[in-house]
């Protein structure tokens, strides 16, 4: 079994929601991500979703990008990344999830990523710009490896085609909760609720609610209509701003069980 699978089945048997913060690999220094992963895990994050800096992210909004140029300032690379990850491998055991664009990967060589990736100890991979129709360039190599390749479906996305995306793979479902790229939102669409209750009725895998969740209001608000969520740009900003007590609160929010009033 996946570690995702293992990780995200165990939670969910107990009741708990799942919480899966973003932050970009080598905001801040790439000697800083072990301590930022670690940090993370100990809060009760279920698994961490790592971002790849690149030039050209269609899905990220201002927060994201910013963390991006920062990242490609200080030099990251593909390759320094995956093998920082390897090391942080041996320290942290919750699911580690890498995001990026096919660009990166193609630069790189597909096969030698999946094996790089594989041998690093990395769980999943996120590629936004990749559509089903194009996956078979490396999804079957991904998942030959035991590494996820983890799939989106959107509020536009019509409902044959989301049944179609659940069914492929496994790992989580992530659901984009906006019309639009990633970035913090004050409110959102108000036919959010009855999407993500229509996801979770298609889906066999857990379901998981990203883009634009900020606040820990949010997390306990979306939580109750699906399995968990992704909060990246909110993440992003408290680690450049250092406040791990805003971090913390919103992991804190994950946690609630009850039914909001």
């Amino acid at each position: 079994m996946n570690r995702i699978e293992q990780q995200f089945s165990e939670r969910m048997i107990k009741g708990e929601k799942l919480f899966v913060p973003y932050i970009m690999a080598g905001d801040g220094g790439l000697e800083v991500l072990g301590e930022r992963l670690t940090l993370l895990e100990k809060l009760g994050a279920s698994a961490i979703e790592i971002g790849i800096p690149f030039s050209d992210p269609v899905a990220d909004g201002p927060t994201i990008q910013k963390a991006g140029i920062r990242s490609l300032k200080a030099g990251t690379t593909l390759k320094e990344v995956i093998e920082t990850l390897a090391d942080i491998r041996l320290k942290v055991q919750i699911p580690l999830v890498v995001m990026t664009y096919m660009n990166p990967i193609l630069a790189y060589g597909i096969d030698r990523f999946v094996t790089d990736v594989k041998q690093s100890g990395i769980d999943a991979c996120i590629i936004p710009d990749l559509p089903i129709e194009e996956e078979d360039i490396i999804a079957p190599k991904l998942e030959a490896e035991g590494v996820e390749l983890i799939r989106l479906v959107t509020m536009l996305t019509p409902k044959d085609r989301i049944r179609k995306i659940a069914e492929r793979g496994n790992g989580f479902l992530y659901t984009v909760t906006v019309k639009g790229i990633t970035g913090a939102r004050n409110e959102f669409d108000q036919t959010l609720v009855s999407f993500l209750e229509d996801v979770k009725e298609i889906s066999n895998k857990p379901v998981l609610a990203g883009f634009g969740v900020s606040s820990p209001e949010q997390v306990r608000e979306l939580s109750q209509h699906c399995d968990g969520v992704v909060v990246g740009s909110r993440i992003v900003d408290l680690f450049h701003e250092n406040n791990l007590e805003g971090i913390k609160e919103l992991v804190e929010a994950s946690k609630y069980t009850g039914k909001l009033v």
